[in-house]
């Protein structure tokens, strides 16, 4: 149908809308469905390991320098719920290039 609305930095920036009829005939929007790259899809720029007290939204802000770009951490880690990710202190979050970019020779 159309471009959606989202911003060229969200998750969903360039996913089309479609329509959906109801029985009573109201027209429904809606986004086409999102796939996730799979992690290995991600070329890897370092590792971080998480602290007791660590969100997500700062180390996207830290790593990426934009706090909404959390969704980024969550797609190369293959993670669906942000929380998961900073629940364990001691554990490994990929820090990479979005899907498809790759990793410059020499970096």
């Amino acid at each position: 149908m159309s471009t959606n609305p989202f911003s060229p930095t969200s998750r969903y920036s360039g996913l089309d809308t479609t329509t959906l009829t109801a029985a009573d005939g109201r027209i429904i929007v809606y986004l086409r469905r999102r796939f996730v790259p799979p992690p290995d899809d991600f070329q890897l720029l370092e590792e971080y390991t998480v602290v007791e007290g660590d969100r997500l939204d700062n180390i996207a802000a830290k790593f990426l320098g934009d706090p909404e770009q959390f969704w980024r951490i969550c797609d190369a880690n293959g993670v669906l719920s942000p929380d998961e990710l900073t629940q364990t202190p001691g554990s490994k979050l990929r820090i990479t290039l979005p899907a498809g970019i790759p990793k410059p020779p020499n970096a």
